[in-house]
């Protein structure tokens, strides 16, 4: 029986030239798969005929455009996920579902291996094969950049040699990877960090320093989830595509940092996601006014663990499996209204409001009306402070 090979598919140069190379290299045939994210760009059956066009004797095309926002960046949301306090994990979360992909279609088909276009310096080999490993580890992964030191100038060699039906003129500076949580751009010139970045890196965002008017929104969320916008009930998909438009528009959720990648180096990377930054904004401020205290100083632990888990390809853990009961629990209360202004830049919370809020407006208050009594203060602290002022006691007696 001749052996299969299941390749994560893109359309683009790279993985368009990996259909015939991979079948001359192993003799296999090769089923390209291809997963729609909300990433845009080209039609997704136009990408199906391709992958054909270029040998393949399978070709996949799966809308997971609402089982993303649903199942994996909800779940993102209501963890606060933010890698080192700022990436909301764009292409982390992902990979894992295009490996749930992968896998189901090697099952269908009859696969025996897996291919991806990673490089063995990035952080997608490990997300992609750790997810393999967890959910099909009979697979046998190959990647054609990795393995066989595959560039970009032997693919477009390659590609002109074979007269694949794919451009390979056209030579983009960055390299891009997006969906509908947000966008990610890397290599080029801003490979130099002192380089700032231009205007035609970002896609998703208008400069926020240009002149506009002010976008006031309502987000409505159920146990946090994401409900409704201004009062109209939408899917998670239909909430985050309309922030991306709205806080986009504002120049919400830039980013520019140096990150450190699982493989142990450092990596300069710009990001877009307005949509992202609004929620996962307006998510923790409405856990602000919901979540009591303990549980929410614990929940920010679990919540930074959460993201470096998803974040180093561990999505199918037992860890992580774990901490999303937890996350499912913290949220049972976190129901509620988030109002917010959107507007240079930034997406700035202006109102709460809760059936579930721990706020009372009556111990708050320091007018008239206030019943918070004051005279249980004074043994409180008295208390509070007795280990200190005991150990300072001990301090000074032995110094």
């Amino acid at each position: 029986m001749t052996d299969r090979v299941v390749l994560a598919f893109s359309g683009g140069l790279d993985t368009s030239v990996a259909i015939p190379f991979l079948a001359e290299k192993t003799g296999a045939e090769v089923v390209a798969v291809a997963v729609d994210v909300g990433q845009g760009g080209e039609d997704m059956e136009v990408i199906r005929k391709r992958a054909i066009d270029c040998g393949a004797v399978e070709s996949v095309v799966v809308d997971a455009r609402e089982e993303f926002a649903a199942d994996f960046c909800v779940p993102a949301l209501q963890a606060n996920a933010l890698y080192m306090d700022r990436y909301p994990l764009v292409s982390a979360l992902s990979r894992p579902l295009i490996v749930k992909h992968l896998a189901a279609a090697a099952k269908q088909f009859g696969g025996t291996h897996v291919s991806h276009g990673c490089t063995g310096k990035g952080n997608d080999q490990v997300r992609f094969e750790a997810g393999l490993a967890a959910l099909y580890p009979e697979l046998k992964v190959i990647a054609p950049a990795r393995d066989y030191a595959w560039t970009r100038d032997k693919a477009i060699a390659y590609a002109e040699e074979k007269n694949l039906p794919i451009e390979t003129t056209k030579k983009n500076p960055y390299s891009i990877d997006q969906n509908i949580w947000g966008r990610a751009v890397e290599t080029g010139f801003l490979e130099d960090i002192w380089n700032g970045p231009i205007e035609d890196v970002y896609s998703y965002t208008a400069d926020p320093a240009e002149p506009r008017e002010a976008d006031e929104v309502i987000i409505s969320f159920v146990k946090g989830v994401p409900v409704a916008l201004d009062g109209r009930h939408l899917t998670p998909f239909q909430i985050i595509a309309e922030l991306n438009q709205r806080a986009g528009a504002q120049g919400v959720g830039r980013l520019d940092m140096v990150e450190d990648r699982l493989v142990g180096i450092k990596s300069r990377e710009v990001y877009e996601a307005p949509g992202a930054i609004a929620l996962i904004t307006a998510h923790m401020e409405l856990e602000n006014v919901t979540v009591e205290r303990d549980l929410a100083r614990f929940k920010r632990s679990v919540d930074q663990r959460w993201g470096e888990l998803v974040y180093d390809g561990l999505w199918f853990s037992p860890l992580k499996k774990a901490l999303d009961v937890f996350i499912a629990e913290a949220q049972e209360h976190v129901t509620g209204e988030i109002r917010m202004t959107l507007h240079g830049g930034r997406a700035t919370v202006t109102g709460r409001r809760s059936e579930a809020s721990l706020y009372d407006f009556n111990l708050a208050t320091y007018d008239t009306g206030d019943t918070f009594d004051q005279s249980l203060a004074k043994g409180f602290v008295e208390l509070w402070s007795l280990p200190s002022k005991i150990a300072s006691a001990r301090d000074a007696r032995l110094a």
